[in-house]
């Protein structure tokens, strides 16, 4: 299978190949077959260097979880993930210590993911302290200078305040500022603005953009919301029960998209035009379940093109319709 990818091995900071995770389903007493619960399911994609990719599908898609196995924090049940050409599928010990290093992640929620009995500078150090880089006097320069650097000024005001003290747009830049005080190169940031109010949202976007322009980071960005990934993104994954139907440039995937899934997630999006009308997909039936899916297009049960041999045959692989574009359909 082809990866969906435009750049080559040599200019991707990371490749995901095949990746699976399957959680285990409780079984009642009379079931003898193992259930399991396809969150991610044969999923490949590359990111190149300074790229954003975006990861863009609607809840228990495996989004998150799939940003969760890139940083290492769940443990894929199959495949392989590359970074800088070395596989980390399966480091350990002082490899996981640099591994860390080199990857970060920005969860979704600032009040869940800021220890309330932390200051912010013990937060925003604590990467810091655990690796054992600095003395007290470095780690305190060094934590004020994150602080700036994501907004939070005068970083003195706030070292010794905690999360309770400071709004969520605060909170997440705090969160951010722990998340590159490592000089990471690749980030992971799992829908950072989707908590926030509208208002705030626009000033995390231009500081994650800002922060790619300056530092040269990487982001595999996880959202729901299609106007954010278009404004953020360089390419587009969108992602239907654990897997990839469809990938492309972010302007591309918004003007022409081919999967029907993408095309109703498209036809979703509000236009603030009253005179503009758009043609709404037919989408029949509700979600699939991911426990033993069948074999077949996960999209099946719901796709307004399916036919009788969609059915008979395998979930199809992205394959290459255009030039970077790549969409899992047989219909194509």
């Amino acid at each position: 299978m082809a990866l969906p990818a435009t750049a080559d091995a040599a200019d991707a900071i990371l490749r995901v190949e095949h990746l699976c995770k399957y959680y285990p389903v409780s079984r009642g007493l009379f079931q003898r077959r193992q259930l399991l619960l396809h969150a991610v399911d044969n999923v490949s994609f590359e990111v190149k260097r300074g790229e954003v990719l975006g990861l863009v599908g609607e809840s228990g898609c495996g989004k998150t979880t799939t940003g969760r196995l890139i940083a290492r924090l769940t443990f894929p049940t199959t495949g392989r993930i590359f970074v800088d050409n070395a596989d980390v599928s399966k480091i350990q010990g002082a490899d996981m210590a640099e591994f860390r290093k080199k990857i970060q992640m920005i969860f979704q929620d600032p009040y869940e993911s800021l220890d309330p009995r932390m200051t912010i500078f013990d937060i925003v150090a604590e990467p810091l302290n655990v690796n054992g880089m600095g003395n007290l006097e470095e780690r305190e320069q060094r934590v004020a200078e994150m602080l700036s650097l994501v907004g939070i000024s005068p970083p003195s005001a706030f070292l010794f305040r905690f999360p309770h003290e400071l709004s969520g747009g605060q909170r997440q830049r705090v969160a951010i500022a722990r998340a590159l005080v490592m000089n990471p190169t690749f980030v992971v940031a799992d829908e950072p603005t989707s908590m926030l109010d509208v208002s705030i949202r626009t000033g995390i976007m231009k500081l994650l953009a800002q922060l790619r322009e300056d530092l040269g980071i990487s982001y595999l960005y996880i959202t729901h919301d299609l106007a954010v990934a278009r404004y953020l993104c360089d390419r587009i994954a969108v992602m239907y029960l654990g897997k990839i139907v469809e990938v492309a440039e972010a302007e591309e995937i918004i003007k022409e998209p081919l999967h029907p899934y993408t095309r109703a997630l498209i036809s979703a999006v509000p236009v603030p035009d009253p005179a503009v009308k758009r043609p709404v997909p037919t989408i029949k039936g509700g979600v699939s379940k991911p426990i033993n899916p069948p074999r077949r297009c996960r999209f099946y049960e719901r796709c307004p093109v399916a036919k009788s041999t969609c059915a008979e045959q395998d979930h199809p692989a992205p394959r290459e319709v255009s030039g970077g574009h790549f969409a899992a359909c047989h219909q194509l």
